[in-house]
């Protein structure tokens, strides 16, 4: 029995599979079960078409075997086996694999055969852990069977043997254990039950092993320790299903039980598709928000399998930032994997699946907000912040997809409003959306900007989040109305009546203004009459531009150069204040600069701003109360 050399360019394959290929060891199990479930596809395809090849369904299964004291695992299927010559040319040659010729060949028949052995070259992975490996294998089509014997590198030997059993029976002969080697575990059965629960839970065979378990036999009290051979995998996927088979109850304890959950998801999107790709999809929008939603240890992504067999735990590319919440998996039969399973490869196929993911999600979101309506407030309370910041997100790329899917809190009823029932709402001849910013709703209502606003019949937004106002101006408009805050800029709420009497009197106290613009120097751009204020006497707004909330905002970030919005403070002519600030102006004009600080002060305490220097705003306040006695 002479030993055979790989060809070359297969040796130099077969060293970096053992050695860069495969980053995680414990695969090696998921590609021989995979090419064991190959093999049982195969032999029961034949017994479809062959008359001479029937076999019973029950016999079709796949064995493992754990012997400690030999350090050996042990794989044996009952599938279509190997001929001498398909020895040589599947594991002979390395990357090569009769999976791929035998699908091309299959005709027009039985619909339920999976072919998953077309990746290649798994088998292999197998020498990372073993330091030799031996195949004993009988054809369904041939009486002798063989074995195939290899350490690795330096070859492998062929040699017919005694075998009864149509199938391929793998031995394993591990690895000494040492400290960089850790190869023990794999002889635990708790580690290979975790591993098929994990990769192959849903290969369509029956895997089955030996474990230990306790029981208490009929007539006994006492409960015993005893070894029985038990089913490892579920076999048939819940996405793979009918929806009209499955509870709510299968559901929940699935979705529990497989994302880590104590709550029953809030959604359930299970749906397939076929086409230019195929694929079932079982997707979860979790009832609460996980604690580490926004935090950098949250690893959003979907979980892949390709037929049934695990492939990548979080893969990022199918689901965008913006529904980062969502859990699940996709199961697909088109996808172009690289060699070792591990690597998509970033092509069409992989693009479109995650498009179409994204717009089942989108679609559910917008029937949730139709005919769900609370289940909807509840789901946006714990993710909306994730549809906000992806509006905002790669300038505004996929606002329209997501702004009406986007509540807020508004001084109508105090409820949730969409952008589209706030317009359909908005007076005649209104064209801008109002909003107001700040950190609780409670705290805007006490605006005194929120005053006029409100009296001449608008509503306004409450925007209490951060990413609010960066997200409004992205959008910029909704359906052609602009966002305008009530703190910002100018609101043009007086009619022309009002306007003549607001320059006039503009004109008449043009001395005293400037004079307050002069006592606080470059602390504001401007000082002017207010049209926005009603009961209260002075408010401090921002200049087109940044605006105050969001300098607030910015400079909360680390490593963020200050930055300053362009503030005007405004004073309501028609409070007593402004006659008093005229009194002082003809009488102890040297006292203007005094009353103007104490005023900016007072502005920057309602607008959420600390006050510049305290200690010289109480003593204004002392020295002004002090002289108000002495007059």
């Amino acid at each position: 029995m002479a030993k055979k050399q790989f060809k070359a360019e297969s040796k130099r394959l077969l060293d970096l599979m053992i050695h860069s290929i495969y980053t995680n060891r414990d695969i090696f199990l998921r590609e021989l079960i995979s090419n064991a479930s190959d093999a049982l596809d195969k032999r029961y395809y034949l017994s479809l078409t062959d008359e001479n090849h029937k076999v019973d369904k029950d016999q079709l299964k796949i064995r493992i075997d754990l012997d400690k004291e030999n350090r050996t695992i042990t794989l044996t299927d009952t599938g279509i086996g190997m001929t001498q010559q398909e020895l040589e040319n599947n594991l002979g040659t390395i990357a090569h694999s009769g999976s791929l010729e035998f699908r091309q060949k299959l005709e027009e028949g039985a619909s339920d055969v999976d072919i998953i052995g077309q990746f290649g070259v798994g088998f292999y992975s197998a020498f990372m852990v073993a330091q030799r490996i031996i195949v004993e294998t009988r054809s369904a089509t041939d009486d002798q069977a063989y074995s195939w014997i290899s350490s690795g590198e330096d070859g492998y030997t062929i040699a017919p043997i005694m075998k009864e059993e149509v199938g391929t029976r793998i031995i394993l002969e591990l690895k000494e254990e040492s400290d960089d080697d850790k190869v023990n575990q794999y002889l635990e059965e708790y580690t290979i039950r975790s591993l098929i629960k994990k990769y192959s839970d849903y290969v369509r065979w029956p895997i089955q092993m030996e474990v230990e378990t306790t029981r208490t036999a009929e007539g006994k009290d006492e409960p015993e320790t005893v070894r029985e051979l038990q089913t490892l995998n579920s076999m048939v996927p819940l996405w793979k299903r009918s929806k009209s088979e499955i509870t709510e109850e299968e559901y929940d304890e699935f979705y529990k039980s497989k994302f880590t959950d104590w709550e029953k998801p809030a959604k359930v999107i299970h749906y397939s598709v076929e086409g230019n790709i195929s694929y079932n999809a079982l997707l979860f929008i979790p009832a609460k928000t996980p604690y580490n939603f926004y935090s950098a240890d949250y690893e959003p992504g979907l979980q892949l399998y390709c037929k049934g067999v695990f492939i990548m735990d979080k893969a990022k590319d199918l689901l965008p930032d913006y529904f980062r919440f969502v859990r699940g998996l996709i199961d697909s039969d088109d996808l172009n994997l690289n060699i070792s399973r591990e690597i998509l490869q970033q092509d069409r196929q992989m693009k479109t699946l995650a498009r179409n993911v994204e717009k089942k999600i989108k679609s559910t979101l917008e029937d949730m907000l139709k005919n769900e309506r609370e289940k909807y407030e509840e789901f946006f309370r714990n993710f909306g912040l994730s549809l906000k910041f992806g509006v905002y997100q790669d300038y505004g790329m996929h606002k329209d997809q997501l702004q009406d899917l986007l509540l807020f809190k508004s001084t109508y009823k105090d409820e949730y409003t969409t952008l589209d029932e706030y317009v359909s709402r908005m007076k005649e001849g209104q064209d801008q959306i109002y909003f107001a910013s700040g950190e609780t709703i409670e705290q805007i209502r006490r605006l005194p900007q929120m005053e006029k606003v409100l009296d001449k019949g608008y509503e306004v937004l409450y925007f209490t989040d951060d990413v609010d106002e960066f997200a409004a101006n992205i959008m910029m408009e909704y359906k052609e109305k602009k966002f305008k805050s009530i703190n910002q800029g100018d609101l043009d709420l007086d009619d022309e009546q009002e306007k003549k009497a607001k320059e006039e009197k503009t004109q008449e106290n043009k001395p005293l203004l400037e004079k307050m613009k002069e006592a606080l120097g470059d602390k504001v751009k401007e000082v002017r009459l207010s049209s926005r204020l009603k009961s209260h006497p002075v408010c401090l707004v921002s200049d087109e531009g940044l605006s105050m909330e969001m300098e607030k905002v910015l400079n909360q970030m680390p490593n963020q150069n200050e930055v300053r919005a362009g503030r005007i403070l405004e004073i309501n002519p028609d409070h007593p204040i402004f006659a008093t600030l005229q009194k002082v102006q003809q009488v102890h004009p040297e006292m203007i600069g005094d009353y103007a600080d104490l005023l900016y002060s007072q502005a920057l305490l309602i607008e959420g701003f600390k006050v510049e220097d305290p200690i010289d705003y109480a003593n204004k306040i002392c020295d002004l109360m002090i002289r108000s006695n002495q007059n």
